[in-house]
């Protein structure tokens, strides 16, 4: 599989991660272990060698997932990104917190809990308003000085913000949501990054699975997407029905609508990497299908149209493509 080049960062990664927050119990539900670890050492074998995870993911389970799926994996040949923000109670509950000392011993834990010497992107997993940004920037240079952490970023951090930090440190990649349904980044973010060569890792590029083509829009949901606007109702119903329009061009292609949905998101020049949330075998397989294909433009602009708002800068003029 090919490698991109994350930014300045240093690190060379496949196109896709494989994702970690499905093993979170909280927004999931209970997930297979054995499956999820199968179908990441699958993708290993098949040139995927980028895994996204976080400490808040199941209050670490995710990591600790992580640690037993890579033994006996050559280390050198992964690249691990993780997240610290939170402070855990013991009563469960948790509050931001990226202090020096917090930064420093949570780095400590994750480390632990994979079982190895180094955090090869050490993100930011959400803005914290009360600690100076000079002390978040000089906490992670020391432990990346330590040889604990390779690089760091930011996940979740809005285009000021992300500017703002990089006054204080070498924050080279960035972690948005992003998908064709809500591709709001490509706003201000994406700009941004691309004009100073910040490496962008997008999460939930199938919106929740909603854009993998196996919804009829009349499903429910015991996971957290019960509550979620665009899986209830009209919305849903009407969402499903657009991407499910997408078959016939899938199919053109030789590629499911996940495949189509992904390779048109892949396609915009600021996103390096899709991290993509699995559980199983059979789903990064569907993913990897992905990697060489590449849509025409006019082809990326009737997807982007057919799911979202992303082409609503593009008039529909009578010279328009019919």
């Amino acid at each position: 599989m090919e490698r991109v080049k994350l930014g300045t960062s240093g690190l060379e990664v496949s196109p896709v991660s494989i994702g970690t927050w499905q093993m979170s119990p909280r927004f999931w539900g209970e997930q297979s272990k054995d499956d999820y670890i199968a179908a990441l050492r699958y993708a290993f074998e098949n040139g995927v060698n980028f895994i996204d995870t976080a400490e808040a993911y199941g209050d670490g389970y995710a990591e600790t997932v992580v640690g037993e799926a890579i033994q006996g994996l050559p280390r050198d040949e992964l690249v691990i990104a993780t997240k610290v923000f939170n402070h855990f109670n013991e009563d469960g509950t948790r509050y931001p917190d990226l202090s020096p000392d917090h930064i420093a011993a949570r780095c400590e834990v994750s480390l632990s809990r994979m079982g190895t010497e180094t955090i090869d992107l050490y993100l930011l997993h959400m803005f914290d308003p009360l600690t100076p940004l000079a002390d978040i920037a000089g906490a992670l240079n020391r432990v990346r000085d330590q040889g604990k952490i390779r690089a760091y970023g930011v996940s979740n951090h809005t285009v000021e913000q992300t500017r703002a930090h990089r006054k204080f440190g070498d924050y080279s990649v960035t972690q948005p949501p992003y998908s064709l349904i809500d591709p709001a980044g490509e706003e201000d973010l994406f700009p941004y990054c691309q004009s100073e060569n910040i490496g962008v890792m997008i999460y939930s590029p199938m919106h929740k699975g909603l854009l993998t083509g196996k919804y009829s829009g009349d499903e429910t949901f015991t996971d957290f997407r019960h509550s979620h606007p665009d899986f209830e109702g009209e919305r849903f119903r009407e969402l499903a029905g657009r991407v499910q329009s997408l078959k016939p061009l899938a199919e053109s292609y030789g590629l499911t609508i996940y495949q189509l949905v992904l390779a048109a998101t892949l396609m915009h020049p600021s996103i390096d990497v899709a991290v993509c949330g699995i559980k199983r075998q059979d789903q990064i397989e569907e993913a990897l299908g992905t990697m060489g294909k590449v849509l025409s433009r006019a082809d990326c602009f009737e997807v982007r149209k057919a799911v979202g708002p992303g082409a609503t800068k593009i008039a529909d003029t009578k010279g328009s493509r019919k």
